[in-house]
């Protein structure tokens, strides 16, 4: 199996509530991670990215291709 491709756009940010700092993958509903540094939330949302996708091709569903930025005003 070919390795996943990682360049989703990543939205990292520092909660209060979980005390963490939190990294998004809005093409990829549900991904979420955190992490204590925006270096170890990076990390752990790579793991989610390959898992979220592992995940989704076991089941059948569509992988979306990555589009990179986002147009915030479309």
């Amino acid at each position: 199996m070919e390795a996943p491709d990682l360049r989703y756009e990543i939205i990292l940010y520092w909660s209060d509530e979980d005390g963490a700092y939190v990294a998004e993958v809005p093409e990829l509903p549900g991904c979420v991670s955190d992490g204590e540094t925006y270096a170890e939330a990076v990390e752990n949302v790579e793991d989610a990215i390959r898992a979220w996708i592992e995940t989704a091709q076991e089941l059948g569903r569509d992988v979306p291709e990555p589009k990179g930025r986002r147009l915030l005003f479309a």
